[in-house]
């Protein structure tokens, strides 16, 4: 079978793996099935320790990138040895909810500081520091959110941090296309079952709804994910520079689905006199 992606022998970096069910562990694994080398990157010795059982012998790099110079020590240590760099992955998302979700104007400046330098600056940082070790065609790709116009209650204030990153992406479009054709895009997913997701209180009934949302029925694979972040770490996807993929199976356009007037419009139970 010819190699449609063309991505053998090429090499990557991926920022983010977490478990077996995140979107970076399910695009390395991908890459990997079609030929690239795949350079791990990951938050901390505890969680390098706690990803052996998947990884196995493959050499895995700790980077904190809330940490100051983390990134620039990164990049001195993996360019010289495996650049050029045909593509980065950047899978990186924390917000402080030790707390719980409180109203969107109660959120804290250093709750905010913190989530948007490692869900949002850090694509910078990585970007400037990486920039001498990628091809002059490398492609970097972030893992975004479906809608920035929806104000999801749980989500808190990560919804506007991800809309700072995808704009930070079209920035970083721009600035590398006055030197080299280095391309820089989002994927934008709905809902997805991760491991991250499971531990947002009332997740799960946000997460079924956008099932029932979605034309299909049927809620998006983080393989799906997976595969969109492939296709546009290839050639295929060259004319893709600064854009945001959404993939939520309809659900954006689904706002009036039958079922789902129903369901809302359905009178309430007559309820027993005391």
């Amino acid at each position: 079978m010819s190699d449609f992606l063309g991505l053998e022998g090429k090499t990557v970096l991926v920022f983010g793996v977490a478990n077996r069910k995140s979107v970076a562990w399910l695009t390395a694994k991908l890459l990997e099935d079609q030929g690239a080398q795949v350079i791990y990157s990951v938050r901390s010795e505890a969680r390098r320790d706690s990803l052996q059982k998947l990884l196995g012998d493959r050499e895995v790099l700790v980077c904190d990138v809330e940490e100051e110079g983390a990134v620039d020590r990164l990049a001195a240590e993996i360019g010289p040895r495996f650049g050029p760099l045909q593509g980065v992955v950047h899978s990186i998302a924390f917000a402080n909810y030790a707390e719980g979700f409180k109203p969107f104007h109660e959120t804290k400046r250093a709750d905010f500081l913190q989530a948007v330098t490692i869900s949002a600056f850090s694509l910078v940082e990585i970007a400037r520091a990486f920039k001498p070790y990628l091809a002059n065609d490398a492609s970097v790709v972030t893992i975004s959110i479906s809608s920035h116009e929806v104000t999801a209650e749980n989500y808190g204030y990560m919804s506007p941090i991800k809309s700072a990153l995808d704009n930070i992406v079209r920035n970083l479009a721009k600035s590398f296309s006055a030197d080299s054709r280095i391309r820089f895009n989002t994927v934008n997913p709905g809902l997805l079952k991760t491991s991250a997701s499971a531990g947002i209180p009332g997740y799960l009934e946000s997460y079924l709804y956008a099932e029932k949302m979605t034309f299909r029925k049927e809620a998006l694979k983080t393989q799906e994910v997976a595969n969109a972040v492939a296709w546009l770490l290839s050639d295929r996807s060259a004319a893709m520079n600064g854009q945001g993929m959404v993939l939520d199976a309809g659900m954006g356009f689904n706002y009036f689905d039958k079922e789902l007037i129903q369901l809302a419009m359905r009178p309430e139970e007559k309820k027993p006199d005391a």
